[in-house]
């Protein structure tokens, strides 16, 4: 799924006590707004779209990043920032 197609219709995902709304691009928490990096947001947009699959690095890549080459770093960056905004520890 692309990022604009995944981006443009309106969804709210729900999960644990996260509030993910993709039309006006917040993150809430425990009822108070968690402020995301936009490729952050793409990222836990993309994750929630696809919960019941895993995801593969070239599928963040394509989504997130448009296709640009990024370090793995980069991504795992992302995923720990994704990772701290919706309060999962590990």
């Amino acid at each position: 799924m692309s990022r604009d197609k995944l981006l443009r219709s309106h969804m709210q995902y729900t999960f644990a006590d996260c509030l993910l709304d993709t039309d006006t691009r917040t993150l809430m928490r425990a009822g108070a707004a968690v402020p995301v990096e936009p490729q952050v947001f793409d990222l836990l947009a993309l994750l929630a779209a696809n919960a019941e699959r895993v995801v593969t690095t070239d599928e963040i890549v394509q989504v997130v990043w448009r296709g640009r080459i990024v370090s793995d770093s980069t991504i795992s960056a992302r995923i720990a920032s994704a990772r701290k905004a919706v309060g999962d520890t590990g």
